[in-house]
């Protein structure tokens, strides 16, 4: 039986037109009912995606109409079918984020890349860190903090001088950013389904916001973080470009 392909694409110009020439050449299934689902954008587009589909039984091929990248293989048309046929799988637990904001509100989110918390004040923000329970750190002073997965981490955690981590390890990197007391604390690493909490200290005075994958929530008094195995996202690459080699690339450019 040919391959049933569903082809979801970004707002962008590019993406919308890549995904009109695809239909003309393949056809457009339902998501619902598609073997593979193709997503045309960029690295926030394919976090999109796979939140959207996680409950659909496809996984999900990206190919590159955004500007990084990270997540897609790079766009072609003409061999799509041999692409798909190819392709390796990665499977991905996301992070699951709670949160409890000043007024009572209780609010959950999932994340594939991590959960950050910053401050949205003038002030340094001021969090206690408790692991599995254990209080780890009285007090981090900070511009904030991110728990990053394995596929996360070359995104905003990288950026924040945390480490690399190999697709398939069974770690998550906690991350300063701009941390001034303790002075130039850089974070820790710790086992793939350790709980993580953060309590924001003077939360009046230096106000924190959480975001999970871009979904942000203001007036923050407790996050919750975990990793939640119940939940699997399926991505494919083609072979030899996938996660694991990428992440090693990351490190040496």
């Amino acid at each position: 039986m040919p391959l049933k392909i569903a082809f979801a694409a970004s707002r962008a110009a590019v993406a919308q037109t890549a995904r009109a020439a695809l239909i003309g050449r393949y056809g457009d299934a339902d998501p619902g009912a598609a073997d593979v689902i193709v997503a045309l954008g960029g690295d926030g587009f394919m976090l999109q995606t796979l939140h959207d589909t996680r409950a659909m039984r496809a996984p999900v091929y990206g190919m590159n109409r955004g500007t990084i990248g990270f997540l897609m293989n790079e766009y072609g048309e003409g061999d799509l079918i041999a692409r798909l046929e190819a392709a390796e799988e990665a499977e991905l637990n996301p992070l699951s984020m709670t949160v409890q904001d000043i007024h009572g509100g209780r609010h959950q989110a999932l994340a594939i890349n991590e959960v950050s918390l910053l401050r949205s004040g003038p002030q340094a923000a001021k969090l206690r860190i408790t692991v599995d329970g254990r209080l780890r750190m009285d007090e981090l002073v900070c511009d904030g903090a991110l728990v990053a997965t394995p596929a996360g981490s070359t995104a905003y955690n990288y950026s924040a001088h945390g480490p690399v981590l190999p697709i398939g390890s069974d770690v998550l990197a906690l991350t300063a950013v701009a941390a001034f007391r303790p002075r130039r604390w850089r974070g820790a690493l710790l086992p793939k389904m350790a709980h993580v909490r953060f309590d924001v200290l003077e939360v009046d005075k230096r106000p924190v916001m959480a975001e999970a994958d871009s979904r942000s929530i203001r007036d923050v008094v407790s996050v919750e973080i975990q990793s939640e195995p119940s939940v699997v996202h399926r991505i494919l690459f083609d072979p030899g470009h996938g996660l694991e080699e990428r992440l090693i690339s990351e490190q040496f450019t």
